[in-house]
């Protein structure tokens, strides 16, 4: 039996309220980032949040911050062959958020965290610090996940495999990333 950790039971609790829903199953089907769902890529973001805003000083609403955090990039289809008015990048936001009011009650900080995630590529930066913490966790991961693939795809291709291999673990690990 593997043993839980006190922040996997905080995590699961503050998660599963939205996840036992099956809303955000259909979220399993797109991809996001390299070979990334949406759906892993919206938990990495919430469990990297929530780590985060444990280690911090200042206090935060947890469950505002997790359900914001796993509806960040609910959009629903795949950005990769959908035409938009506007690049994806700048859309989902508000797309997301539409997607997540019509299936959920969200509060002003889970709404500002949806619509403020892509900050600065989007222009007005978030109101709350749950917004701009998610903000950066997702920064952080959309990152990791770019990184890796890229290093993965480099690889197979033979040029300087296990150079380029570690590289891309590398710049995907470091804090700055």
């Amino acid at each position: 039996m593997k043993r839980q950790y006190k922040y996997d039971i905080i995590f699961d609790s503050l998660a599963s309220p939205i996840l036992e829903t099956g809303k955000l199953e259909p979220m399993r089907q797109f991809i996001q980032h390299g070979t990334c769902t949406c759906y892993d890529h919206c938990l990495t973001v919430a469990r990297t949040a929530l780590a985060m805003a444990m280690k911090l000083p200042f206090k935060f609403k947890m469950d505002q911050l997790v359900r914001g955090a796993l509806l960040h990039d609910y959009f629903l289809y795949d950005w990769h062959t959908v035409k938009l008015d506007k690049l994806h990048g700048f859309a989902h936001p508000k797309i997301a958020l539409e997607n997540a009011r019509k299936e959920f009650d969200l509060t002003p900080i889970e709404e500002n965290i949806i619509v403020r995630h892509m900050f600065p590529l989007t222009p007005v930066p978030p109101k709350y610090r749950e917004s701009l913490l998610v903000t950066i966790a997702d920064k952080h991961c959309a990152n990791k996940e770019f990184f890796v693939e890229l290093g993965h795809k480099l690889a197979k291709k033979k040029v300087f495999a296990p150079i380029v291999h570690i590289f891309s673990l590398l710049i995907a690990t470091l804090p700055w990333t």
